[in-house]
């Protein structure tokens, strides 16, 4: 019989199973203790959990780990980290460090299909989905082998996480119980190129999660080129999607939006830009384009942010420029390849 990840199980999953196996439900509960808040590597180490208990466990599952590739570090202080999948993909994962904060980059997919043109991590094609334990071992990693208590988690590496929508919401189950991670559904945001299904669906989902829309253009015509999921959830689709998403969850919405002299910088792309963010009522994140090798997209100059960033104020105020962290090391946003060592 084939043995199950443990690690992919929610609590209320594995709560029914030792019911099953005949034992008391608060079992499941010191297990999942063991698996998530202490980091067990083998069942051997639940000291509390009787033997018949852990020799059925044996029987039935097995507990899964990352095994890392190459660790960089970043003159900035960023880290990127690849990991090597069981069955040959390889994905990475970014901690950006700060005074205040120790955010985590997540990967949900190992490649990706929506080839975006700026966007390293769909050159390759896409792989497959990440498995639930695949995302909370990149937690895992960070936390136990490297040591880093990361503050906030946001779902931003590689792929699209809306179209591995189950196994993210999976994740985020276990991340936020307490039991498990116990990290609130507020310091977790997740990025969307535009996945409209996905965004009506995490509409109905009972965490207040953060929800930012990689949107980079302002029209149709010009997205389409830049990302070419325009052509299957057009602007209006997913502006009105991501609308009710604010409505609902009673969050604020961030517009992301890479800039790319030359390509979407004019002052009719700042006047839209604006406008989308008054629809929405969101905050805008200005993210400096940064250079994928094999690409021919120039990087901004500092003048050309602030012109467009003071376009953009014209008619919305609330626009802030992320600085781009990792660059050295291919970490920022659109260099992450999952490149072998």
């Amino acid at each position: 019989m084939k043995k199950t990840d443990v690690r992919n199980l929610t609590l209320q999953e594995l709560n029914k199973i030792i019911i099953q196996l005949g034992h008391p439900a608060y079992r499941a509960r010191q297990i999942f203790l063991w698996l998530f808040q202490k980091g067990a590597a083998s069942f051997d180490m639940m000291t509390n959990i009787p033997k018949p208990l852990i020799h059925k466990l044996k029987d039935l599952f097995y507990i899964s780990s990352l095994r890392q590739g190459q660790k960089l570090v970043s003159r900035d202080s960023s880290i990127k980290v690849s990991f090597l999948l069981e069955d040959g993909p390889c994905v990475e994962t970014v901690v950006i460090q700060s005074r205040s904060r120790n955010t985590i980059c997540l990967s949900t997919q190992a490649g990706c299909k929506f080839k975006c043109v700026f966007c390293a991590s769909g050159m390759k094609g896409f792989t497959r989905n990440l498995s639930p334990s695949e995302i909370l071992g990149q937690i895992l990693h960070i936390r136990d082998i490297l040591h880093i208590q990361a503050t906030n988690y946001v779902f931003m590496g590689m792929g699209e996480p809306l179209d591995n929508y189950e196994n993210l919401v999976q994740a985020i189950r276990v991340m936020n119980d307490k039991d498990a991670f116990n990290i609130g559904a507020r310091r977790i945001t997740i990025s969307t190129c535009g996945i409209v299904p996905g965004i009506k669906r995490l509409g109905e989902f009972d965490m207040q999660v953060n929800l930012s829309l990689s949107l980079h253009a302002v029209t149709d015509e010009k997205r389409s080129k830049i990302m070419p999921v325009n052509r299957l959830y057009p602007l209006k689709k997913v502006i009105d999607a991501m609308a009710g998403y604010a409505q609902r969850s009673g969050r604020l919405i961030t517009l992301e939006y890479i800039l790319i002299p030359g390509l979407n910088d004019s002052a009719s792309d700042a006047e839209g830009l604006a406008q989308i963010a008054r629809q929405l009522k969101s905050k805008i994140n200005l993210i400096p384009y940064s250079e994928v090798t094999g690409l021919r997209f120039n990087v901004p100059t500092p003048r050309e942010l602030d012109i467009f960033t003071s376009r953009v104020k014209k008619g919305h105020k609330y626009i802030t420029t992320r600085q781009s962290r990792g660059k050295d090391i291919q970490a920022a946003c659109g260099q992450l390849a999952a490149r072998r060592p």
